[in-house]
């Protein structure tokens, strides 16, 4: 650009810099704003449309269209040139914007006098805010550096924006507004809180600049901070795996891109701010994000996205550890977060709300033992949340309410306070046992992976653990754990039990469970592929240290210990052999062996149901892992919420696996037991019940609503009332909530 061309964009920075430092109302601020534009631009018409909402545009401010219009123009999210702009994310330039494809003439306004368009998008973080245009009577396409200038001051308005500028045009800053999102439930569970960010977004303050070579300095400061801050995670990597290392040399190499710097240093020089032009780089690179489909091109531009965000935290100083004080009821809001960094925090978060995640994901796993309502996939939560803001999280609905209305939080406060009541007369409950009406008594077990939560074992009322995940403390940690670290731990667990029985299942890694120290898998279908007891059986050193660690911690007392995702009855011969070697081997080193010891499976894939009667004999007992079994039934990932809730645990056909699996237990005499979400919900709790299921298994804060039903109804006529409907392929979960309704059960 030549220096003229820099020197007028500098000069209309500092304009526009004047008029928003001015007292006037919002409105009058606009209406400067579009009239000293126009002028800069030598055109007739400059107009600034913003969103009135998620799909609507409304004109705010004009120099040139009919100032009646308003306020009252207004249209759809793809409609007319301007609605394409916004929709596209992308600018539209044109010298005859009537002959454009999707042109609509809006006659309030008076714009069929104007011939050439230009529409700039009104950007920020890959966020579409609104849309810049100047129109002119002649027929001539904006020059490269008009286009850039107007650029420029679409970035300024958009910080302006959402920093309230504008607010008394009847301008709503987004992050003042009521949001609903719609998401996907990780958790169930319904509560109100404040937001509490796990790494809050950075707030560039100051757009423009009156020094460019300070910012210049600023700028080429930060850059080498950035890179000798990944020299030293490098340097640290390196005692760590390949892969890591190689995403940090990566790192390294584009932050010594010259042309990335060259970029911003350009920028500058039109008289933009050092962390201005950082923010447009990044929203730049956002937007080619979204429209790229290669996987290898997605990855290097967000590897510039998140060093456009490092270097961000460098110029602002605005770092993770913000100084903002924790609310009473936090809510935490997050892009995503890892096990170690969530227990961190404690189980004084309320509630969790993640823009990415899963539902098996290791968060999950955490906000499950915790009993805390977790929503996944809330697309653009970090850009709208912000500190301190009200927030109403319905796992239930896995939908996030943010800044609600006053209509939004009486509604859920009622249901709050309703579930309050029902935890209450839970509690009551507690030290009963849960025998139903016809004299049938269920035994309800808790599902736990941390040492915190063994305090739920008395304050459910629950008979013991019936599954304890012992991953979590492979994956919370940066290197393999030691033996004695995990027999200690063991040990305190049994402590804590006071003699109820716990399922130690052994190490259940792989698929969405990736221990950070060992080095993954390359599979395009790890649910499927190299996880659980296969990798026990093919790392035999990890098992073999999981068991001693496992014996050494019972010391002499009764023993459980559960092998996952057996497929075949040969994988647990081969697992039953290695821990009969580790017992022979403790023995002749002196050790206290365990008083009794139960060794068992669980069943999660269908060709286990399908294994010999001799193999359900040998077994000492048997848990069903619901999750995985209906996953694999249907060959439905519970991961790909477009097909996960379409399958059912009472379809007939999975009623009829579940037949089949418990018949087999008790011809050889096989304890049994239900695991899984499933088994937590009072309604499909009632129907494992009452096909013979006598043993549950779930998460503490399941126990008193699953007791409260069971309680109160008669097994056996539930069971004739699944049986009418299944028998004709019938789906029994509407006739069986309808019974419940006329019991008063439900």
């Amino acid at each position: 650009m030549a220096e003229r061309d820099e020197s007028e964009s500098r000069k209309l920075l500092g304009r526009l810099r004047a008029a928003l430092a001015e007292s006037s109302a919002g409105q009058a601020r606009l209406d400067r704003i579009v009239r000293l534009i126009a002028g800069s631009m030598q055109a007739e018409v400059c107009s600034i449309y913003l969103f009135r909402d998620a799909d609507t545009l409304e004109l705010c401010a004009t120099e040139g269209l009919m100032q009646g219009a308003v306020h009252r123009t207004r249209m759809r999210l793809g409609e007319g040139l301007v609605g394409r702009v916004a929709q596209a994310g992308t600018i539209t330039n044109t010298a005859n914007a009537p002959a454009e494809p999707g042109f609509r003439y809006m006659p309030e306004t008076g714009e069929e006098r104007y011939s050439s368009f230009c529409g700039v998008p009104i950007q920020r973080l890959g966020e579409t805010l609104g849309v810049l245009v100047v129109q002119s009577k002649s027929q001539r396409e904006l020059t490269s550096d008009e286009v850039y200038a107007l650029e420029v001051v679409a970035m300024v308005l958009a910080e302006m924006t959402e920093l309230g500028a504008f607010a008394a045009a009847d301008v709503t800053p987004s992050h003042r507004q009521a949001v609903m999102i719609r998401a996907v439930s990780g958790q169930e569970g319904t509560v109100a809180g404040h937001v509490f960010l796990h790494e809050p977004r950075v707030v560039v303050t100051k757009a423009t600049t009156d020094d460019p070579v300070a910012e210049l300095s600023r700028l080429r400061d930060a850059v080498d901070t950035l890179r000798f801050q990944i020299d030293e995670m490098l340097n640290k990597a390196r005692g760590l795996n390949g892969e890591q290392a190689q995403v940090l040399e990566t790192y390294r190499m584009l932050a010594a891109s010259r042309s990335w710097l060259r970029r911003m240093e350009d920028d500058i020089t039109s008289g933009h701010s050092a962390e201005a032009v950082v923010e447009r780089e990044q929203t730049a690179t956002r937007n080619r994000m979204a429209q790229v489909e290669d996987a290898y091109l997605r990855d290097r531009l967000h590897d510039l996205d998140d060093l456009s965000n490092r270097l961000l935290r460098i110029l602002t100083g605005q770092g993770k550890d913000t100084g903002a004080k924790m609310p009473i009821d936090p809510v935490l809001v997050a892009k995503n977060i890892g096990p170690g960094e969530l227990l961190e925090y404690g189980k004084a978060i309320r509630g969790i709300v993640l823009e990415e995640g899963s539902v098996g994901s290791h968060a999950a796993i955490v906000a499950r033992a915790w009993s805390i309502p977790l929503i996944i996939h809330a697309k653009g939560v970090m850009a709208a949340a912000l500190n301190g803001d009200p927030i109403v999280v319905d796992g239930d609905q896995g939908i996030v309410h943010l800044r609600p209305d006053e209509v939004v939080e009486r509604a859920f406060g009622e249901k709050i306070a309703m579930q309050a009541l029902a935890q209450e007369r839970y509690s009551s409950l507690r030290d009963l046992p849960a025998t139903t009406a016809d004299g049938q008594t269920i035994t309800l077990n808790m599902n736990a992976g941390l040492m915190a939560d063994l305090p739920s074992l008395e304050s459910s009322g629950a008979a013991g653990v019936g599954l304890f995940r012992t991953e979590l403390q492979f994956i919370i940690r940066n290197k393999m754990p030691q033996r004695s670290e995990l027999s200690a731990l063991y040990a305190r667990i049994m402590d804590a039990a006071a003699g109820k029985r716990v399922v130690f299942r052994t190490l259940d890694i792989g698929s969405d469970k990736v221990l950070p120290y060992l080095k993954p898998q390359d599979e395009p279908n790890p649910a499927m592929g190299w996880r659980a007891i296969r990798v026990g059986l093919d790392k035999p050193g990890i098992l073999r240290m999981q068991l001693q660690a496992l014996l050494r911690a019972a010391n002499g007392r009764p023993l459980s210990i559960m092998f996952p995702f057996v497929a075949h009855p040969s994988e647990y011969d081969a697992a039953r052999a290695a821990l009969d070697k580790v017992i022979a081997r403790e023995k002749i080193l002196g050790h206290c062996l365990p008083e009794s010891l139960d060794v068992g499976v669980m069943l999660e894939t269908p060709s286990l149901a399908f294994a010999p009667a001799a193999f359900f004999k040998k077994i000492d007992f048997l848990s069903v892992g619901g999750n995985d079994l209906k996953q694999f039934f249907f060959a439905a990932d519970r991961e790909n919420e477009r097909v996960r809730r379409r399958y059912d645990l009472m379809d007939p056909a999975y009623l009829g696996l579940i037949e089949m699996i418990l018949a087999k237990c008790a011809a050889g005499h096989t304890p049994i037991t239900f695991c899984g979400e499933d088994a937590g919900r009072p309604l499909e709790a009632l129907a494992l019940a009452a096909m013979g299921f006598r043993s549950l298994s779930m998460r503490p804060a399941s126990i008193g609503p699953v007791k409260n039903m069971l309680r109160r109804i008669d097994l056996a006529a539930a069971r004739e009332l699944i049986d009418s409907h299944r028998h004709k392929g019938e789906n029994p979960r509407a006739a069986l909530k309808s019974w419940l309704m006329v019991q008063g059960a439900l």
